[in-house]
């Protein structure tokens, strides 16, 4: 399975085009039931708007989709909507688009327009990380080396998870699965093939960022 793009803290964002006002309030659901809890909130506080539109992406592949033009004519709002979030390749995440007339009719084009721009500036005030398979390895050396593996490390841009400094240095790190036989050449040579380097365990990590 490869990396996708996931919500790590939800966020809101509003454009007003031709009076009307759009507010796009994104969430982490991981469920079809969360969403739809998610959405019914959203009706709920602004209950007095004209439309509580919404779509979302749930799953690892992204294969459960929903969207709801919620009165808007058909296809000017959730569908535009889920574009946005199919083309940033984000999973379990949930947007709902309010809007509050303001009198001045939008258009087909306009109301695409307006909605799309709405879910993006609601995904700018989100923040959001990667998911990826990663392998965690097991790192021990002597003093001698631990200075080049964390100069390596610090090169690449990974913290270690933990460190235990007693005879030996033993680190742990969690790196990309295909980039698991890189990483070993490198320490390898590095410390003149006097590190240890055992992999515990495949998982899934998220980066930030």
């Amino acid at each position: 399975m490869g990396a996708y793009r996931v919500l790590l803290e939800g966020g809101e964002g509003e454009i007003v085009e031709k009076k009307s006002r759009f507010i796009a309030t994104v969430a982490k659901c991981e469920s079809e039931e969360e969403a739809i809890r998610f959405i019914e909130s959203i009706k709920k506080k602004y209950w007095d708007a004209r439309h509580n539109c919404s779509a979302f992406v749930i799953g690892d592949r992204g294969e459960l989709t929903r969207c709801s033009d919620d009165g808007e004519p058909s296809g000017t709002a959730g569908r535009p909507m889920l574009e946005v979030l199919l083309g940033e390749e984000i999973h379990n995440v949930c947007v709902v688009v309010t809007r509050y007339f303001g009198g001045v009719l939008l258009g087909t084009g306009g109301l695409v327009r307006a909605y799309t721009q709405a879910v993006k500036e609601g995904l700018a005030h989100c923040k959001i990380g990667t998911r990826r398979l990663g392998c965690e390895l097991e790192i021990g050396t002597d003093y001698t080396g631990i200075g080049k593996i964390l100069y390596l490390l610090g090169q690449k841009g990974i913290e270690p998870l933990n460190s235990d400094y007693t005879d030996l240095v033993v680190l742990r790190i969690v790196i990309p699965v295909e980039e698991e036989e890189t990483m070993r050449r490198e320490i390898t040579e590095a410390t003149l093939g006097k590190a240890r380097i055992e992999k515990k365990q495949e998982l899934f990590y998220v980066e930030k960022g």
